[in-house]
């Protein structure tokens, strides 16, 4: 195949993208679509090695991994040597131990299936990982991997026409599965394999169906191509299901410029798009570690503006020295030893295995600062509230702890009060405890989590017509999350759901003995072992601090009509004396994230709702 300017170009409109948005999505709120129009690209250019070597009977699948290694591992495995060396000097045992722990994922690309493990592409921790943007080598190595072997094996029963009406076939049947996992399991459907390979198998469709235009038809198929991706980069955001249908607006703008085949065009051909075109890998690989240097450092609010023209930079400077290097191609599995990236890889995995294996390289630190990192290890994944629910009652999924008597008391709303099950479990109380949660959600209808439903929490009538409680334990916890970045948008948004909430109150008090309002626990950063570590802060916040932070809370509870007979409870009487300490006199920890009690910690400190289950 002769170089294609187009594609090349097509890399740059790409790599924009991605590099725009995640240094500002405000700026390009669709920006992550880039990344579809990669997977178009490879899945183009890698069924046209397969299937030119298998119609000249000459298709190795070794040279073909091999040749994947070359282009691949090397600008990788320099850009995890750099982050392990600065990490060595600047990074917490933690944060340095997490960092290990990706590069091994990465450089033996599985980490897409370890960032699914850990959490959402766009949630916020996710801006504290380094390799994040590896996912997509993973998945993309992972289809490299695989690919040719099924084509190789269908080759042998069926002709190379068949063969071709099986990848168009597999191409829709994966697109259906995708457009259905991305809505039941959207977390597993955005970082795996099997709802973004046919993203790279419609690449493999233009490839095997090339179409034949004429010069005016060429300038159209690449304008509405080019048209297409470029709406997506403005017109999607994070809050769409993805990569679901919406995502055959990218993919098939890169089909079709694909398929015009414009290898004079000045949209894609210009200068600039060339060299960012050639660029585009090593220019992906440095710019996220850029994008995430503010999560750990003291930088500049304008750090964007130097941001971005020094992934350029890199990019251009590790494509001059580092993917440029060519090494031999080998085509037998005897020879695979020779293979530099082999000995790449196993460089990198041994570094990263040891500093997991030494906790973040601990001896680096003081006595007390282990102490504190151990405890930090510990306490990031401290979290004990059963993922599924163990009884379902109508459509709702309830957490139930079994009591002493018949009598019932319902916990409902979001992760904090997941946070008190380990200490109500703890406990031998007379109450059936039937815990009515979904993290990031708030009883008010008006409410909307822009990731998930939050109809467990605001099906609550459903639950409570059906079961007979005495009491409910309630929170005003996430009552103005998720608000409309207008500021007066906002205030009518947590002015309907204070009314909603005294809806909520009324109804609970028609039903039950007794209501109980939870507050929120003190909070901050200094409470979350990764940046208490990684910033050295204080071991304390000031009663007066912790209260400033749940303001909005206070005012809301100001203007509630139904408390009236309700018990409110402040969680800030009972932690905190003249100070909120975030860890005890032994460096544990009282919390696993900023806001979240550890199980242990609610257990030993919780007592002041005894009252409530105990009477």
């Amino acid at each position: 195949m002769s170089f294609r300017k187009d594609i090349n170009g097509l890399r740059a409109i790409a790599v924009i993208a991605v590099v725009l948005y995640h240094f500002n999505p405000i700026w390009l709120p669709g920006g992550f679509a880039g990344v579809d129009v990669f997977f178009v690209i490879s899945g183009f250019l890698m069924t046209g090695i397969v299937f030119r070597g298998l119609e000249n009977n000459r298709f190795s699948i070794v040279t073909f991994y091999v040749a994947r290694a070359n282009r691949i591992i090397p600008a990788l495995a320099f850009l995890c040597l750099t982050l392990l060396v600065l990490g060595w000097f600047t990074f917490s045992a933690y944060d340095y131990a997490q960092l290990a722990k990706h590069v091994l994922s990465s450089v033996t690309f599985v980490s897409n299936m370890v960032y699914w493990g850990e959490s959402g592409y766009f949630d916020a921790a996710s801006h504290e990982k380094w390799l994040l943007h590896t996912w997509s080598l993973s998945a993309e190595w992972q289809f490299y991997m695989l690919y040719p072997i099924f084509l190789a094996l269908f080759s042998r029963f069926v002709s190379l026409p068949t063969l071709k009406i099986l990848v168009l076939i597999a191409t829709v049947l994966g697109f259906l599965f995708c457009v259905v996992a991305s809505y039941t399991s959207p977390l597993a459907s955005y970082f795996l394999l099997p709802t973004r390979a046919w993203e790279m198998l419609i690449g493999g469709v233009a490839y095997l169906y090339p179409m034949s235009l004429k010069a005016n038809h060429k300038r159209w198929f690449e304008v509405i191509g080019i048209l297409m991706i470029v709406a997506s980069y403005f017109s999607l955001s994070q809050y769409d299901a993805w990569p679901g249908y919406l995502a055959l607006i990218p993919v098939l703008g890169a089909f079709l410029v694909v398929q015009a085949n414009s290898n004079t065009s000045f949209l894609t051909g210009n200068v600039v798009f060339q060299h960012l075109g050639s660029w585009s890998y090593s220019i992906y690989l440095w710019h996220w570690p850029l994008v995430v240097v503010p999560m750990y450092f003291s930088v500049t609010s304008y750090w964007p503006l130097i941001g971005i023209p020094l992934s350029v930079l890199l990019g251009c400077l590790s494509y001059r020295f580092i993917e440029s290097i060519r090494f031999s191609s080998l085509s037998h599995w005897a020879s695979v030893y020779r293979s530099p990236p082999l000995y790449m890889v196993l460089g990198m995995a041994l570094c990263s295995y040891l500093v997991v294996y030494s906790e973040g390289a601990m001896t680096r630190f003081s006595e007390a600062d282990q102490l504190k990192a151990r405890s930090a290890l510990v306490a990031v994944d401290d979290w004990t509230y059963p993922m599924h629910g163990d009884l379902k009652v109508g459509e709702s999924d309830i957490r139930f702890i079994e009591g002493s008597t018949d009598k019932n008391i319902l916990f409902i709303g979001s992760s904090h009060i997941e946070h008190l099950y380990p200490y109500v479990a703890s406990l031998d109380s007379e109450y059936n405890v039937y815990f009515l949660t979904m993290g990031g959600c708030f009883v008010a209808e008006s409410f909307k989590n822009p990731k998930w439903s939050c109809s467990n929490v605001q099906g609550y009538k459903s639950l409570m017509e059906q079961v007979e409680f005495e009491k409910v334990v309630t929170s005003l916890y996430n009552i103005n999350g998720y608000l409309s970045g207008d500021a007066e948008i906002a205030t009518r948004q947590l002015k309907q759901r204070v009314r909603e909430y005294d809806q909520f109150l009324a109804y609970v008090k028609t039903k039950v003995k007794q209501v109980v309002v939870l507050l929120g626990e003190p909070k901050g950063d200094e409470f979350d072992p990764k940046k208490s570590l990684r910033r050295d802060l204080a071991g304390f916040i000031s009663v007066e601090q912790a209260r400033s932070n749940y303001r909005v809370h206070y005012e809301a509870l100001q203007s509630l009509q139904n408390l009236e007979g309700v018990m409110v409870i402040d969680p800030i009487d009972y932690l905190c004396t003249d100070v909120c300490k975030v860890m005890n006199k032994d460096y544990e920890y009282y919390y696993s994230d900023s806001n979240h009690l550890r199980p242990w910690y609610a257990i030993a400190s919780l007592d002041f709702l005894d009252p409530v289950l105990t009477r």
